[in-house]
């Protein structure tokens, strides 16, 4: 089954009409993107958008053969006008199957927002799954069967419904994921580009014409990741964007609870208002246990927080306590961390702070923790395979 992108963009295209930000302004050229459209063996046209007969003789396609047009979401703005011999489009009540004369089947797939998803299967049992903008599957059963060979799908704008579609199965470690209704949300590029590979996923320019089932090389979500970032540098953020495509995330925050500290209060909250309410949460510093078991990913939030903790419990602020083996016990702890993190078959994402391109600290207490906390990242960052720091929002790939 072969599939031919007519467009990628989202329902507005991009860059989209009268804005002015820096994603629309700099989305020309090749970067700019139609709305997404989808064209199955030159006789299913998945999306009927402004321009889609031109889009498709530029790929080298017609739409001369197509027997069938279905729309998965609402349209904005003025009528599309259907191109002569094209049939009416029209959209299968959810749960419906459609059989068309050329052998392809068609499920429509019900979503939790306004639109339509649709599963197609080719003649020869590739399976397709293709979903609206802003929506993600409602009421997935667990898979029975084989995952889907390639899935379209909101992978930014919605990037839980590819963890829904793993959590039963239905996109697998060979699935193609392709994200289609790209809008201005996230620069085009090479972060378009990061962001994705940390999803698993992949975008192609318009125009592109993929097989189904045939081998792609997906990209490799990497198994640990170190994130570093000043304060309020957006490095939480960075971190909870890189597993929010994965079900069943175990995040485990070493800073526990501080009963009266409301300023530390609004801050969990505001970690866990962001969180997926499938994420797990443990408030614990014990990382070499949890390291060591088989499980979902796991996010630790934050390796600054478990230093502290550890040099609490070696005395290492005490001077006597430090020179009298606290040094040599928090030596030992950090040597644990990083053989746990070298043997765990988990995928991990760490973040902790950057502290050594700040102000000194005033008192020796101060500059022996930052002194520390420099060397815990040089170590967990050499187990890891990509290693990212964060300024001011925008992510800067160290390694990987």
């Amino acid at each position: 089954m072969e599939i031919t992108l007519l467009g990628t963009g989202a329902p507005a295209g991009l860059p989209r009409p009268d804005c002015f930000c820096a994603v629309c302004a700099t989305a020309l050229g090749p970067h700019a993107r139609a709305a997404t459209a989808v064209l199955v063996d030159d006789a299913l046209l998945l999306d009927l958008t402004p321009g889609a007969a031109f889009a498709a003789a530029r790929a080298g396609h017609s739409l001369g053969g197509v027997r069938q047009v279905l729309l998965s979401h609402p349209h904005d703005g003025p009528a599309v006008e259907v191109p002569a011999g094209l049939p009416q489009p029209g959209r299968v009540p959810d749960g419906r199957e459609l059989a068309l004369l050329t052998g392809h089947r068609v499920r429509a797939v019900a979503m939790d927002a306004g639109g339509t998803g649709y599963a197609v299967t080719g003649p020869e049992g590739q399976r397709l799954l293709y979903l609206p903008p802003g929506a993600a599957p409602a009421g997935l059963e667990q898979a029975t069967a084989q995952s889907y060979d390639m899935v379209l799908a909101d992978v930014v704008g919605r990037p839980d419904a590819l963890a829904r579609l793993r959590a039963v199965g239905s996109a697998g470690p060979t699935t193609d994921v392709v994200a289609v209704h790209l809008d201005h949300g996230v620069p085009a590029g090479p972060e378009l580009r990061r962001r994705l590979a940390a999803a698993g996923a992949r975008a192609v320019p318009d125009g592109t014409t993929l097989v189904v089932g045939a081998y792609e090389e997906v990209p490799d979500v990497p198994r640990r990741t170190l994130v570093l970032g000043g304060a309020r540098s957006g490095k939480s953020v960075e971190a909870e964007r890189r597993l929010e495509t994965f079900p069943d995330v175990l995040y485990v925050a070493t800073g526990g609870t501080r009963s009266g500290d409301t300023e530390w209060a609004a801050r969990v909250a505001a970690h866990r208002e962001r969180r997926p309410g499938s994420w797990r949460t443990a408030e614990t510093t014990d990382l070499v246990p949890l390291l060591a078991e088989d499980g979902p990913p796991v996010l630790i939030d934050c390796l600054s927080l478990w230093l502290a903790d550890v040099m609490d419990s070696v005395g290492a602020w005490d001077d006597a306590e430090w020179a009298g083996g606290g040094e040599k016990l928090l030596r030992e702890r950090v040597g644990e961390l990083t053989d746990a993190v070298r043997a765990t078959r988990r995928t991990v994402v760490a973040v902790s702070n950057e502290v050594g391109s700040g102000i000194v600290p005033a008192t020796p207490s101060g500059r022996r923790y930052r002194d520390e906390l420099g060397r815990v990242n040089t170590a967990f960052a050499n187990e890891c395979e990509q290693v990212v720091l964060v300024v001011a929002g925008q992510a800067v790939v160290l390694r990987g």
